[in-house]
């Protein structure tokens, strides 16, 4: 789709789903293949450089914050990995009420002692969740392997997924209403959110369970966020003050801004008013300009 031989003359409205997993380069590559289509960019989670889009007036917003009718609370709790024991517990209760749960590990491989992976984690989740059945799934997977877990989870036949991100979009299992997420320091915010997207599809109450051990502030202040909300478009102003919004001309998706006047970390509602106002109030008379 993003190649150079790969033509659209006729192209006049592009819509990109999941737009935080796509580059700046990736998505303007795509736009420039026809003659300045409209663009519909969806996310559950916004990223900074798009909540800062937004602000400079360069894209408008449309917000659904209404869930589709018949979906349960998503309760979220971040807790130290001294407490994983009773977090099995729960767990295990859960399955044995009939619902089906996801661990989320950051790695596929252990590359450190203090980063969990699945294929090292796999035994112990086995054990922990004894004698439910337990599958494995990541990236390094076969394609007919990872449908293979997800058929047998999708009609229960297995009980709990042991996964990477690799589930943070496009599985829907509605009987689903746990999620355990270790070392979610390691996660971004948005990832975070998306991966708590998962559950919370059917009526059930579902819950999602933050394991981390990392003590410093910027850290922990990171997750409470996700306790406090699920509200992407407010986890996603926070995200932009802890990163930036990025090169608004340029390739970065994050990090600070040199503006000489004003910080889009602090002045979100001061930009958001001036907006309202010129929108609202201001009636330029191009008359007593001399602009014809």
């Amino acid at each position: 789709m993003f190649t150079a031989g790969f033509d659209l003359p006729k192209l006049g409205l592009v819509i990109i789903d999941e737009q935080h997993k796509f580059g700046v380069v990736q998505r303007e590559t795509l736009v420039r293949k026809g003659n300045y289509p409209h663009l519909l960019v969806m996310t559950a989670t916004p990223i900074p450089r798009t909540l800062g889009l937004t602000l400079y007036g360069d894209l408008d917003v449309s917000v659904i914050d209404e869930l589709p009718g018949g979906r349960g609370q998503i309760k979220t709790f971040v807790r130290a990995a001294d407490k994983l024991p009773k977090v099995w517990e729960f767990i295990r209760e859960k399955i044995s009420s009939g619902r089906q749960a996801y661990v989320v590990y950051p790695r596929v491989e252990a590359t450190a002692s203090d980063i969990k992976a699945v294929t090292k984690e796999f035994e112990n989740v086995q054990r922990a969740l004894a004698p439910f059945k337990v599958g494995l799934l990541h990236g390094r997977m076969k394609s007919a392997e990872k449908e293979n877990v997800m058929a047998a989870f999708r009609t229960n036949q297995i009980q709990a997924v042991v996964a990477t991100s690799l589930i943070e979009v496009g599985v829907d299992v509605p009987n689903a209403s746990v999620m355990l997420i270790e070392n979610a320091e390691r996660f971004g915010l948005a990832q975070l959110h998306q991966l708590r997207g998962r559950i919370g599809r059917g009526a059930h109450e579902s819950f999602c369970i933050l394991i981390s051990d990392v003590l410093k502030e910027n850290a922990q202040s990171r997750l409470k966020i996700l306790e406090e909300t699920n509200d992407g478009f407010k986890i996603a102003e926070v995200d932009l003050k802890l990163r930036g919004p990025g090169e608004l001309l340029g390739q970065e998706q994050s990090g600070a801004m040199k503006l000489r006047f004003g910080d889009l970390s602090e002045d979100l509602n001061l930009i958001r008013r001036a907006r309202d106002f010129v929108r609202q109030n201001l009636q330029l008379d191009f008359s007593r300009t001399g602009v014809s």
